[in-house]
């Protein structure tokens, strides 16, 4: 049986990533489809990357310094 808690857990720990990762490639695709070159490119991951690491830092922080 799902509970809440391990719907949380599926949620934080497998669909999170997946769609980070699913992020990842339409940002890849859109710099790749657009031609954004280097800087463009590089632009584009930082830019749009920034929240998910955001992300990844306060989960980091929050499970292992806190």
């Amino acid at each position: 049986m799902l509970t809440e808690q391990n719907l949380t857990w599926l949620g934080l720990h497998i669909l999170m990533p997946g769609l980070m990762l699913f992020m990842l490639f339409i940002v890849g695709d859109l710099a790749y489809r657009e031609k954004a070159g280097r800087f463009g490119t590089l632009v584009l991951f930082g830019a749009l990357g920034l929240g998910m690491f955001g992300f990844v830092i306060k989960w980091a922080l929050t499970r292992y310094v806190i």
